[in-house]
């Protein structure tokens, strides 16, 4: 059985607390959780961890009493007026959970304003201790593996990363061939789900299945074990597996919980 870290992303349980996530967590299996400290959507339904003193402190006490570590935080979003500087609060509160990994998103049309906000949140985020990771997603301003390593790369920081997450990397029509060169210390750890059937042309379509639709690992068309070979051995994995269907059917936040972690192991197991 591989040793690698196996964290429960936000998304999979989106409607539980973080209290309750770590306990799932727990109760589950899993080494790992990732926080959401900053919601992905203004309709989002969100914990305010940031804000929250008495939920961070509940949350913190729960981390301990389980055992269970913080992967990741997220989400920052670099947009045209982005202002670097006014993410500290957020960092420092990632660094208060234990937490080494930030998710990036990239929502500004000019690459060179991206790559030097990019370089400017490492350079924030260096005294944390934590490592930004910019995720591409097929409907943002880093579309693909290429644009986001070539914006990575631009920004010349060492603790810069580019974050790997097996929907986007099938919907955006990125290539195993393209990790190969991808020194191993720009990929940290990556996402893990599946996706099911053809590409669709819709853009919004595919945002849509991002979001609620995705398939537990070995359960979709993706080739993981070719994803998962191309990337260092041992990566941590962030199970990100958003099913709305499935819980609108009843299927509770800790049985989700139960089947991504299960599906990933008899798939680990294939390696």
């Amino acid at each position: 059985m591989s040793s690698r870290p196996l964290s429960l992303a936000a998304l999979t349980v989106l409607e539980v607390s973080p209290v309750e996530m770590v306990e799932i967590a727990a109760r589950t299996g899993y080494s790992h959780v990732g926080l959401r400290l900053e919601p992905a959507t203004p309709e989002e339904h969100h914990f305010a961890l940031v804000s929250d003193a008495g939920l961070r402190k509940q949350t913190l006490k729960r981390l301990h009493d389980t055992g269970i570590n913080v992967l990741d935080i997220e989400i920052l979003r670099l947009k045209p007026q982005t202002q670097v500087a006014h993410f500290d609060a957020l960092l420092a509160v990632g660094a208060e959970f234990g937490a080494t990994e930030l998710l990036v998103a990239g929502n500004d049309p000019d690459e060179q304003r991206q790559a030097d906000n990019f370089a400017a949140l490492c350079d924030l985020s260096r005294k944390y201790g934590i490592y930004p990771h910019l995720e591409f997603m097929p409907w943002t301003d880093a579309r693909d593996l290429a644009q986001a390593l070539r914006i990575v790369e631009a920004a010349g920081r060492d603790n810069g990363c580019v974050l790997v997450d097996a929907f986007h990397f099938n919907r955006s029509a990125s290539r195993l061939e393209d990790l190969s060169p991808i020194a191993p210390s720009r990929l940290r750890y990556m996402q893990l789900c599946d996706v099911a059937g053809p590409r669709p042309d819709d853009m919004q379509e595919i945002l849509r299945q991002a979001r609620n639709e995705r398939r537990f690992p070995g359960d979709g068309d993706c080739d993981l074990l070719g994803l998962l070979n191309a990337m260092p051995p041992d990566i941590p994995l962030s199970l990100e597996v958003p099913c709305v269907q499935l819980q609108a059917q009843g299927v509770s936040a800790e049985q989700r919980a139960q089947l991504a972690i299960d599906k990933t192991r008899a798939l680990l197991r294939q390696l």
